[in-house]
């Protein structure tokens, strides 16, 4: 893809990354243009306006941190315990470097304090986490009470360790994989 020829999708990235240094206020047609090193033209070809690629961006994120992995980790056919072990493994590998880094998610939630439209996208975004690794863990025999004290435990690590680790003080996927065998050997 040529910078004269960019899609929908190198603008969405490129407006995460101006999230995750700036945070919402950073997300400007001219800016992201000008990171692009296209014009604004461009901008207008794939979006009405800014709300509108705000709009787009959270849609983004919910089927691509969410939903296609969901998908993905369905229809390869190993256990719940694999499944969960390969979800640690996607949630933290690098796929998020275009798109701002592993801070792109605490953006997204930082956004998401302020404007209605991402905080319900958020908490739409976590109950479906939540209910996918409740399922999870109902698979490998958790009883109800267990099953969603570890699904709360093992995600909102993920969120918090994310922030530790951007600030060298925490090894996201190591601590991460820790806890979930500990999670998986307690029962």
């Amino acid at each position: 893809m040529t910078k004269t020829n960019l899609d929908a999708n190198a603008w969405i990235q490129a407006a995460f990354r101006a999230l995750t240094r700036g945070g919402p206020q950073a997300i400007k047609a001219e800016a992201i243009a000008r990171e692009l090193g296209v014009s604004k033209g461009s901008f207008y070809w794939h979006f009405k306006n800014v709300g509108a690629l705000k709009t787009q961006m959270l849609q983004h994120w919910r089927r691509e941190a969410t939903d296609s992995i969901i998908e993905a980790l369905e229809t390869d056919g190993t256990s719940a315990a694999e499944r969960l072990k390969k979800l640690v493994e996607v949630s933290t590998g690098s796929a998020d470097e275009e798109y701002g880094g592993v801070l792109v998610e605490a953006s997204i939630r930082d956004w998401a304090r302020y404007d209605s439209t991402a905080s319900e996208t958020v908490r739409t975004v976590d109950e479906g986490r939540l209910a996918y690794l409740n399922t999870l863990f109902e698979q490998c025999g958790f009883n109800p009470a267990k099953r969603a004290s570890s699904s709360a435990i093992l995600y909102s690590s993920l969120i918090g360790l994310a922030s530790l680790s951007h600030n060298g003080l925490a090894d996201l996927r190591a601590d991460l994989q820790f806890l979930l065998e500990t999670l998986l050997k307690e029962d």
